[in-house]
């Protein structure tokens, strides 16, 4: 640990942005976290918040905090105080200003997101200092909310994803005797209405750091607004503060129906298929029976959500039967009449691509075939992966006749002088068994194809176990394993 202070203290060799082992830094930080769990899972809760403390005054952190806030997707994006760490230099006396003492934090910028039904979403942008804090007491944070997590919460956590609560569900849903009823549950502004008197009271952190955040109002058309409640929606806290504030649900449900938890993480007395799934705010409740869910499921997740001043949205929040289907995380999720369950993406998730595909079409009509590929390939790529957990060959091949049509009116469009033959032998070239492989070339002679749909094989996903804790060392071996797994297929 010595070694690691001396690598990373301001004081000693450290001297510039550029000179830092970032391998070193991450080590002495991650060694932190690994003790602040350890002391948590046992229950030694001020020997945690000590180790927090020196967590969050560490410089390592800072170094760390900094670099995270610099080169995600907004480090472009200034806060009301119009400043960015773009140089070396700025980026290394940014580390040296995180000082607790005297912080305040400066009002967010509020900026409007579209949303799909029309509405539009608040989002605040904080400082680039602000974020830095916040990115800095996330790590001290983050080991706490890990090991206090529901089993059955997968957003905006560690090696979780969308595909393990889509996966769950599966496991919960397919077979003959599994539940038939459904809740799909929405908790309406879960981001802004948060009780703040609830998150200081429950959240193991500083908290006159955390008031700061929760107090530092918004700024919009020059007005400066209060928040009274809520965390800010584009703060790097905020979705690990509404996880933590909704922790504890499938607890209180397990409690009510007498379930027990087995050391393998199975549930033991749960004659009515009672299962908790959620990804941050949406979620969904098993049961096979339906006025289970009505009379006392419901009740119950309203009940535990009044202290934290949520409550749940009456438009999303329904009960559905298996076989009508529900969907939940851009997938659709029914049981049919032959008995299979089958999870197939939306039919707004295929919308929206063939929108999107469209949409970068019609721009470049005037671009190269190999600049249409550049552009086209990212969003087809993450759209096949996401996708490719589910039952979507059909739906991949569909795309694929849509995606072809649409770039032959865009080749008969921008080669209209030419005859058929001629744009086929521009564009198209054979490649294996397929004739039809559209590619282009870039100035240096280079070759890019397009990725098609069908060309990404159909994967079950692997779910991840409840337990599984990334800042506990005995689950190394295990997410090693999972990580070699997932990069073989």
């Amino acid at each position: 640990m010595k070694s690691n202070k001396q690598d990373c203290a301001p004081e000693t060799k450290l001297k510039n942005w550029n000179s830092i082992n970032w391998k070193k830094v991450k080590q002495s930080v991650k060694s932190l976290q690994l003790r602040i769990a350890k002391a948590k899972r046992e229950g030694k809760h001020n020997k945690a918040k000590a180790l927090q403390w020196l967590l969050t005054h560490s410089f390592a952190a800072k170094l760390l905090a900094v670099k995270r806030v610099t080169e995600n997707s907004g480090k472009r994006t200034p806060g009301t105080d119009g400043v960015r760490w773009k140089s070396p230099q700025q980026k290394f006396r940014a580390a040296l200003s995180l000082v607790r003492k005297g912080y305040k934090a400066w009002p967010l910028r509020r900026l409007y997101i579209l949303k799909k039904n029309g509405k539009k979403r608040p989002l605040g942008i904080p400082t680039m200092k602000d974020r830095a804090f916040q990115a800095l007491y996330l790590l001290a944070l983050e080991p706490i909310s890990e090991t206090l997590a529901d089993k059955g919460s997968y957003g905006f956590r560690q090696k979780r994803s969308c595909h393990d609560a889509i996966e769950r569900c599966f496991i919960h849903l397919s077979r003959k005797d599994s539940a038939t009823w459904v809740l799909e549950g929405d908790i309406k502004g879960c981001f802004d209405n948060i009780n703040h008197q609830w998150l200081v009271k429950n959240i193991p952190m500083d908290k006159k750091v955390l008031q700061q955040w929760l107090n530092a109002g918004f700024v919009e058309n020059k007005q400066l607004f209060p928040t009274e409640m809520g965390t800010p929606q584009g703060g790097i806290i905020s979705p690990t503060l509404a996880n933590m504030t909704l922790d504890g649900l499938e607890a209180a449900i397990d409690k009510a129906f007498g379930i027990i938890i087995r050391p393998d993480g199975c549930r033991k007395n749960n004659p009515y298929k009672i299962h908790l799934i959620r990804y941050a705010d949406d979620f969904i409740v098993t049961a096979s029976d339906k006025d289970i869910l009505v009379n006392r499921v419901k009740p119950l997740i309203e009940e535990f959500l009044n202290p934290r001043g949520l409550v749940l949205s009456p438009e999303k929040t329904k009960i559905t039967h298996i076989t009508d289907g529900f969907n939940f995380l851009g997938q659709n999720i029914r049981r049919y009449s032959h008995g299979k369950l089958l999870i197939r993406p939306t039919k707004e998730a295929i919308r929206s691509v063939k929108e999107k595909l469209k949409e970068i079409i019609v721009k470049h009509r005037g671009s190269k075939a190999a600049v249409l590929i550049r552009n086209l390939n990212p969003v087809i790529t993450g759209w096949a992966n996401y996708h490719r957990h589910a039952c979507s060959m059909k739906t991949f091949y569909l795309l694929d006749r849509i995606l072809w049509r649409n770039i032959w009116n865009w080749a008969r469009r921008r080669h209209n002088k030419l005859s058929y033959r001629k744009i086929v032998s521009l564009i198209f070239m054979r490649v294996g068994n397929r004739n039809w492989q559209f590619f282009g070339k870039f100035n240096d002679g280079k070759i890019i194809l397009l990725r098609l749909f069908a060309c990404f094989h159909i994967k079950r996903h692997k779910l991840i176990k409840g337990k599984a804790n990334p800042f506990d060392v005995a689950w190394n071996n295990y997410f090693t394993s999972r990580k070699k797994f997932k990069y073989a297929n």
